[in-house]
């Protein structure tokens, strides 16, 4: 199983090597950008069984702290990326404990009523965030560490960086997933109530992954801000709420591949619909009923299709196994 594990991230490392290749670099580094948002996204939705409309609002915090940080204070990369992960993880806590006093539509919408929110104060305080303007002239620092520093200005550098912080996210994703704290996840997703029975605080652990994600959407807001040297209004919308929703959608639920097929796709098709067809919107939203309909696993259950027929016709495996709920005292037991 780990001579798989370890097969599927090589061919992972070898994809994002080639991906400037194919594809302009600055497509290359958003669709690294989007697959960490969408990964924390699918955190809360595929692992938890949390449908938030608020994604946004973490990545926005956490792009306006990291331009207000360069523009003023000429804050150093690693600082702001820290920054901006904090904010989105704190910002994450103290809303998620209200949303999670909920379950369902009624979940959805706090998150979405949060993230307008937000949105309508960062497009009336002109002073700090540039209202309808967004926030321009931010600079991209270099990656220093020490004596070493290497200057991110071309989008080739920056899309290096980009990658590798997509992959640390990626690695760091995989081990919350594969943990017990994981397995919690699965089991307040398949049957809250068990879980709850068998000694787990669910609203604890929702809350928990809940802000997880908010950090992990944080990060990807703060290299979303130094791509193109302004934080616009846009970023803290719910359209970018939604944009990572469709990703985690059609790439495939509940698995950490899905994300990255997914924001991948979105931004392949938006970059070549786009310049042919000024309702390029219209292609994505059949594509999304087509997923919904006949290929619920996303463009990950395609893969494993077409692997399959290519091995032989074999079983495909089912893309979540049931979850056993361990028991609470056991599991705090575990060293």
């Amino acid at each position: 199983m780990r001579r798989v594990a370890l097969i599927r991230f090589v061919l992972l490392v070898a994809a994002i090597v080639v991906l400037p290749f194919c594809v302009r670099p600055v497509v290359a580094s958003e669709i690294c950008i989007f697959a960490i948002a969408a990964m924390a996204l699918n955190l809360i939705f595929g692992y938890t069984g949390m449908l938030s409309f608020g994604q946004a609002t973490f990545f926005g915090l956490a792009a306006y702290t990291a331009g207000l940080m360069m523009i003023h204070w000429h804050a150093p990369l690693l600082a702001v990326l820290a920054a901006g992960t904090l904010v989105g993880g704190v910002a994450a806590a103290l809303i998620g404990y209200v949303c999670i006093q909920r379950v369902g539509t009624y979940f959805i919408m706090l998150t979405f009523g949060f993230n307008q929110m937000l949105y309508f104060i960062a497009y009336k305080w002109t002073a700090v965030t540039g209202g309808d303007d967004g926030l321009p002239g931010i600079p991209r620092p270099p990656f220093a560490v020490g004596p070493l520093s290497i200057s991110l200005d071309s989008s080739l550098r920056y899309y290096g960086f980009v990658a590798v912080s997509f992959l640390l996210a990626f690695y760091a994703m995989k081990r919350i997933v594969d943990s017990p704290l994981g397995v919690i996840f699965r089991a307040i997703r398949e049957n809250p109530g068990r879980a709850a029975a068998v000694g787990y605080d669910v609203k604890r652990y929702k809350w928990l992954a809940f802000t997880i994600a908010g950090a992990f959407t944080g990060g990807a807001g703060v290299l979303y801000s130094m791509m193109f040297g302004i934080v616009p209004l846009e970023s803290i919308s719910w359209i970018i709420s939604g944009d990572i929703v469709f990703m985690v959608l059609i790439g495939g639920i509940g698995n950490l591949y899905g994300p990255l097929l997914g924001a991948a796709a979105f931004k392949w098709l938006s970059e070549a619909i786009s310049v042919v067809w000024e309702r390029w919107p219209l292609i994505l939203g059949v594509a999304l009923v087509l997923v919904v309909l006949f290929l619920r696993g996303g463009l990950v259950e395609a893969f494993t299709r077409v692997r399959d027929i290519v091995a032989g016709g074999g079983p495909r495996p089912e893309p979540d196994e049931p979850v056993s709920v361990p028991d609470a005292a056991e599991s705090q037991a575990r060293p």
